[in-house]
């Protein structure tokens, strides 16, 4: 036997206190009856009276209330094959972790504004793998393909600057590393969401994306940043937070390259967006673009489907309050009282 809401068995100890109840309430009135008049009195008084018959519907209730926290948790027995079938897109996020994006004109930075959006993502996903690529002067695979959602969470957590010691963006790189996570020969059901601020070093992002295109890879371009750039903020060797500045001392703005990233998705066949300031639409693009894409199928099992048996117990509970309805808590015979009795 399973419980699919085990959870609401923590109820019984509600179903207990109500028992306690009953049974300090069922010795509270024989104290009070006590105290109101002698047993010879009560005996006459209280003679159409069944206390069996009151503890028996006391029980009742005691018993339906249980019976009804035992449906709540839907109990199952008994199980039937079943074949189920996962279909899905292969999607890999690329995200620039360069010192650009700690630049704050997206809230609280792009990169942490970028990982809250990453982690929405994995809320809304459902059949579709998901693969990571951190980047900045370099390119690696932080997280492969998988279905475990709660593993890839771990790594968007573990984003920043610190995991390349390589400056710069090298956006190009960080196409083909993600190209290459990519598996099989087929070229359909594959999407790289690329977040960055579009600025690339020498890396040829638009071959990057011609390649891309080869093997059947659409990109979606997520522009984070503004036109008119924004200050770096970083933390000297004294840990005194300050902009970052050229060689010349000027202070650097890292500003937006919408341009190189339109490109990208053009020659893909994907779509660029830019984030807002009050962040990044990722839901969105996944919902309205990737989530339409024709999936494959990626994986067939066969799993035992448990049937649920909660109609059991609520029957049986219906039953016990209908019959502590219509049961009656009077004596059957009551002691006559005659009149040569009482003289």
């Amino acid at each position: 036997m399973q419980f699919g809401k085990i959870e609401y068995f923590y109820a019984l100890w509600g179903v207990l206190a109500l028992a306690l109840f009953l049974i300090w309430s069922f010795k509270r009135k024989q104290v009070l009856l006590a105290q109101f008049a002698t047993s010879e009195l009560l005996t006459r008084l209280m003679s159409h009276v069944s206390l069996r018959a009151q503890r028996i519907k006391a029980l009742l209730i005691v018993l339906a209330a249980s019976l009804l926290v035992i449906a709540l948790a839907q109990p199952k027995w008994g199980y039937t094959w079943e074949t189920v079938q996962r279909h899905g897109v292969d999607v890999v996020v690329a995200v620039d972790i360069s010192r650009s994006m700690l630049a704050t004109d997206i809230k609280p930075t792009r990169l942490d504004r970028a990982k809250r959006s990453l982690l929405d993502l994995l809320h809304i996903m459902d059949g579709d793998r998901i693969g990571l690529v951190a980047f900045s002067g370099a390119a690696f695979v932080l997280c492969p393909l998988t279905l475990d959602y709660g593993a890839a969470k771990m790594f968007v957590d573990d984003l920043s600057p610190q995991l390349i010691s390589r400056g710069g963006t090298r956006i190009g790189d960080a196409i083909r590393k993600a190209v290459s996570t990519f598996e099989g020969q087929d070229k359909r059901y594959r999407a790289l969401i690329l977040i960055t601020d579009g600025e690339d070093h020498d890396s040829d992002p638009i071959g990057a994306a011609e390649f891309a295109k080869q093997h059947g890879v659409r990109i979606f371009c997520i522009g984070i940043g503004t036109p008119d750039g924004s200050p770096i903020q970083v933390v000297d060797g004294v840990g005194k937070s300050t902009y970052l500045k050229d060689a010349r001392g000027d202070v650097v703005l890292s500003k937006l390259d919408e341009q190189t990233l339109k490109k990208i998705a053009f020659i893909t066949g994907g779509a660029y967006v830019a984030a807002s300031g009050t962040g990044i639409e990722l839901d969105t693009i996944y919902r309205d673009r990737i989530a339409t894409m024709q999936g494959r199928e990626l994986e067939s099992t066969r799993r035992k489907r448990y049937v649920h048996r909660f109609q059991w117990p609520l029957a049986a509970a219906t039953f016990l309050i209908i019959i502590e309805a219509i049961m009656n808590d009077r004596a059957r015979r009551a002691t006559r009282v005659t009149s040569e009795s009482i003289t």
